[in-house]
């Protein structure tokens, strides 16, 4: 099965270029990288080009004038881009385990939808891993030793079944079938801030379709970089308020959304 990795990214080079060392660790090959730019930068177009030559795997951009917060726009735009079957999404702070793109592959199904879990790295550990590269730092070992969250979640269990009793889509970490985010018009584009738009509302329009959440916790595991928060509650509030109202209009298939982009694919 073919893999599209879908990569939201925003100006921090340094993050994507440990992002990229991640995936070329993957011991699961049939994938493609699309970089999913909501900027035009000309130093990410230069870093790509340089890149795409070097990287074993097929690396796309996708890119927009920066305009503010239109992560959900340049995600539909990546999602046309596509030619992988399963699609996975990170974000352009999170480093994949290297087993991660198997996992997603192996539990790919019908009418599921994937979610992942991350360890959130410490802002010592990521200043460390940045000036060394060293991927070893990774390890549960180095996240215990320099004070890592949610470390328990980066322990590799390739059999370990959980039930989904909380706790849904991660933006930074999900997958599932292309097939099914077209037929929800992929992400809606009203949200223009971060936080709700690329994660829990295209939950419950996957599960509205009659999808079923599938946990893919200690199997497919990303390292969040450390970094300062990118919205406040108060701009998450907003969107769970504009959530609410398109729950309760029945908008499954949202109005504003992948059909933006037909010219794409």
């Amino acid at each position: 099965m073919k893999i599209s990795v879908i990569i939201a990214f925003y100006k921090n080079l340094p993050f994507l270029d440990l992002v990229f060392s991640g995936l070329r660790r993957q011991v699961y090959d049939d994938f493609e990288v699309i970089i999913a730019e909501d900027d035009d930068a000309l130093a990410t177009k230069e870093y790509i080009k340089k890149r795409s030559g070097e990287l074993p795997f097929l690396l796309k951009h996708v890119c927009q004038e920066d305009k503010g917060f239109r992560k959900n726009r340049i995600l539909n735009a990546a999602v046309r881009a596509a030619d992988g079957e399963l699609l996975v999404f990170f974000d352009g702070d999170c480093i994949p385990h290297r087993r991660c793109l198997q996992e997603y592959a192996l539990m790919a199904g019908e009418d599921s939808v994937l979610m992942g879990r991350r360890v959130m790295m410490s802002e010592a550990l990521t200043q460390k891993l940045l000036a060394t590269g060293d991927g070893k730092l990774l390890s549960f070992y180095s996240h215990m030793k320099h004070g890592s969250q949610r470390k328990e979640d980066g322990i590799y269990i390739p059999f370990f079944r959980k039930k989904v009793k909380k706790g849904g889509i991660m933006g930074c970490n999900w997958g599932v079938l292309k097939k099914y985010i077209v037929a929800i018009n992929g992400y809606d584009e009203d949200y223009v801030s971060a936080g709700v738009g690329e994660d829990v509302d295209i939950e419950w329009r996957l599960l509205a379709k009659g999808l079923r959440l599938q946990s893919m916790k200690h199997r497919a595991i990303v390292y969040h970089l450390h970094h300062k928060a990118h919205y406040s509650l108060e701009e998450a509030e907003v969107n769970y308020k504009l959530l609410r109202d398109k729950q309760a209009a029945g908008h499954i298939y949202c109005i504003n959304g992948l059909d933006n982009h037909v010219d794409i694919r």
